[in-house]
């Protein structure tokens, strides 16, 4: 019998460059992703400072968004936002959760195996074609309908969000529903509980990590979307403050489209262009804060198995 020794499992000196290599490329590769992040947030925060020290703090807090005659209404853009997101989740909360307990608990597995890509399928649909369904249906047959609401309102905008957010919120939420260990269901079936009760009881406590994290998730990529909101909402150049979500008005992120759409340098007030890195700035934050109190929930509240 060969006895092996330690030169037998020496690395060979090739094998060890190419892995050394493969290290680097990967080293690079992560520290450019750090560097383009760092060089976004100095960028945002650079021309942000510039512009909170030169405009006049009573325009941040006026009657409307009109940044082109010098009105930068913060409320108006956070509340537009806000309104879209949260009639977004009113949509897509309910279904996606829905969908996601019917697929993970009673769905067959050759059903589970069409219905998951075809809702990952729907996710794919450009934004830009949402909008134009905000407009050519949503709002005519279902808002306007209902309401004397005009064509264009925050509240069709924020239907069709909450159509393009829920499949997002819904694979989520099933692959945490997914990965709940079946003994916890037979231990369930086997005091008795019906599979209603199992789901509701047993799978959702045990997922509401996972699920949670998706709807938070839902809500980044509701606040952060620009095309259906920039299409249906109604606010182009500007707009009055208002709270009706059957009215039109504006979000953080259309109002940057709006401020930039036509020329290769913004024109109005001297202030413009720098409102657009304002506004990216608070975008920026709204978003890490909600993605830092999902990672904070998420932590308190996993559960190992």
């Amino acid at each position: 019998m060969t006895r092996l020794t330690a030169l037998d499992l020496r690395v060979a000196p090739r094998r060890r460059r190419r892995e050394a290599s493969v290290r680097f490329v990967f080293a690079a590769a992560a520290g450019l992703t750090l560097v383009i992040s760092a060089a976004i947030v100095l960028s945002l925060f650079g021309n942000a400072l510039s512009f909170i020290t030169k405009v006049d703090l009573g325009a941040l807090w006026s009657d409307g968004w009109f940044p082109r005659r010098g009105l930068y209404d913060i409320k108006t853009i956070v509340a537009g936002t806000l309104i879209i997101a949260g009639i977004a989740m009113l949509v897509a909360a309910p279904l996606g959760i829905a969908t996601a307990l019917y697929l993970s608990e009673y769905a067959g597995r050759r059903t589970r195996s069409i219905m998951k890509p075809v809702l990952e399928l729907l996710a794919a649909i450009p934004s830009v074609v949402l909008g134009f369904f905000a407009l050519t249906w949503i709002s005519p047959n279902l808002i306007q309908a209902l309401t004397d609401a005009p064509l264009f309102s925050m509240a069709s905008a924020g239907i069709a969000v909450g159509i393009l957010v829920t499949p997002l919120v819904s694979s989520v939420a099933e692959d945490a529903m997914h990965a709940v260990p079946d003994y916890l269901r037979e231990a369930s079936y086997g005091l008795g509980a019906r599979r209603r009760t199992t789901s509701v009881r047993v799978v959702v406590p045990a997922a509401v990590s996972g699920i949670v994290a998706a709807l938070l998730l839902g809500i980044s990529r509701a606040i952060g979307e620009t095309m259906i909101v920039a299409i249906a909402a109604g606010a182009t150049g500007g707009s009055l403050f208002g709270l009706n979500p059957l009215a039109p008005g504006q979000t953080m992120t259309a109002a940057m489209t709006a401020l930039a759409i036509g020329s290769d340098q913004v024109r109005g007030s001297a202030l413009t262009f720098e409102s657009l890195f304002f506004v990216g700035l608070l975008l920026f934050l709204m978003t890490l804060t909600l993605n830092l109190a999902s990672e904070a929930f998420v932590r308190r509240v996993r559960r190992q198995y």
